[in-house]
């Protein structure tokens, strides 16, 4: 890729795990009560005929990531599993005495912080709480988030036998100087273990998480990664690019120096060869960072146009509503945002004034769902149109006029009422999507809230 055009392109921007994004939710004028009413709106719909997701925020760490953006409580002190268990489940129950028609559940995902943190038990009485008052869609699946160093064979059994059948492993990098960086000392031994005690149980997907960016990482240590993992043949691999933003994150992005980060076109090309590697070995770019085998769930979908983008990143199947619990988890009723409040204390303390935890969110508008839906069709199929008279919206002309130079760079075609990314634009894929981003064209933050998009 030319160093010109990463230079060009390298600008600060958002991820597009949901649009609005964050920083442009209207939270003046928003409340739980607005809120509610857009769950309610979407809830009826999206139980009778898909079901509705869950995402569950585990947001406990025994140590601290310098490279993670994630919300989370550093402790060593596991007594507190239980009381956070309890707080989720009173959430759960308030969420569905609201709802009062029983949900159907058609996803379930346990992120973090670190969700094998919890032992088998505590995770087994999350999950049986949860169903107590749910079903489960005919077609349904349940995943988590497992670290190397405390996923045990007993988290895995007790989990397959709950119904997941799905599991990521935060790999990040196998050089022992970007791992000490990190603070995240992890041998390969220890991953090659879990992935293969998953797969000896029965798990259909295993997914490793490698992250390009990181401090101290060269091209060697990339390739390197990309092959000990390859050895295991997972079935998805994450190549996610490292968010370097100390001045959001604070003390937890400082273990190193700003100039110990790759950036601009040494970044790039971390990423660059080692796409083309993951490519040559037999895996399927889909989305934006993510690989798969052919014979995964996650390429299947994205080939039958059927993938999805959302709070809990690329899914092989949608719902319209997703509801998210625990500390700092958002939720998604397609018309409205919502995040619980991001303190430990804060949260525990709504719960036991049984209240819903919410804590800031977003009502769309009529725009809002419109740009919403060609974002979210340039991150899933790298192209969208206007064609149906339902997807245009006033300002499509300045978006076009706004995208021409990315024509001209050879990174997009564009064809009456449609845009089509090509291969030189998928990694600009970000930059593309700000085009159509109408809160942002309309008021660039002033000072530095998103990651650089190369």
């Amino acid at each position: 890729m030319a160093i010109s055009l990463i230079q060009k392109y390298n600008v600060a921007g958002p991820r597009y795990t949901s649009y609005p994004t964050v920083p442009y939710w209207d939270n003046e004028t928003f409340s739980v009560a607005k809120w509610l009413d857009s769950l309610a709106k979407s809830y009826g719909e999206s139980n009778e005929n898909e079901g509705i997701s869950l995402y569950i925020h585990l947001p406990f760490c025994e140590s601290l990531c310098t490279f993670c953006g994630c919300h989370k409580r550093i402790t060593k002190r596991h007594e507190m599993e239980a009381p956070y268990i309890d707080a989720v489940l009173k959430e759960w129950q308030l969420y569905t005495d609201f709802l009062a028609i029983r949900p159907i559940i058609k996803e379930i995902h346990l992120g973090g912080g670190t969700p094998t943190f919890f032992k088998p038990s505590e995770l087994k009485r999350l999950i049986e709480g949860i169903l107590e008052r749910a079903d489960r869609a005919t077609h349904y699946e349940f995943s988590f988030e497992g670290h190397p160093n405390n996923t045990s064979e007993a988290h895995l059994q007790q989990l397959y036998d709950l119904g997941f059948r799905r599991v990521s492993y935060g790999v990040q990098d196998y050089s022992e100087k970007v791992q000490k960086a990190i603070h995240r000392l992890q041998p390969f031994e220890n991953v090659k273990r879990v992935t293969e005690q998953a797969r000896a149980i029965g798990y259909e997907s295993v997914s490793h998480d490698l992250v390009f960016g990181l401090p101290f990482q060269t091209l060697e240590d990339v390739l390197f990664t990309i092959d000990k993992s390859n050895s295991l043949r997972p079935d998805r691999i994450a190549f996610y690019s490292y968010a370097h933003v100390p001045w959001i994150k604070g003390n937890g992005q400082r273990g190193f120096k700003d100039e110990d980060v790759p950036t601009g076109d040494v970044k790039r090309q971390l990423y660059e060869v080692g796409k083309q590697h993951l490519l040559k070995v037999g895996y399927e770019e889909i989305g934006m960072d993510h690989f798969a085998l052919p014979t995964d769930s996650m390429y299947k979908a994205f080939e039958q146009h059927l993938l999805h983008r959302n709070f809990m990143g690329y899914t092989a199947s949608k719902t319209q509503v997703m509801i998210g619990l625990g500390m700092s988890a958002i939720s998604d009723s397609w018309y409205g945002f919502a995040q619980n409040e991001k303190e430990l204390d804060d949260y525990y303390a709504r719960i036991a004034a049984n209240e819903i935890p919410v804590c800031k969110g977003h009502i769309l508008n009529e725009e809002d769902l419109i740009i919403r839906r060609h974002i979210l069709n340039l991150m899933c199929n790298f192209s969208t149109s206007w064609k149906d008279s339902k997807l245009a919206f006033e300002g499509v002309d300045e978006v076009v006029a706004n995208l021409k130079e990315m024509e001209n760079d050879g990174l997009l075609h564009i064809t009456p009422q449609q845009i089509n990314v090509t291969d030189a634009g998928k990694p600009f894929i970000r930059n593309i999507c700000m085009a159509f981003d109408m809160r942002l064209q309309r008021k660039m933050p002033d000072t530095k809230i998103f990651s650089m998009t190369v």
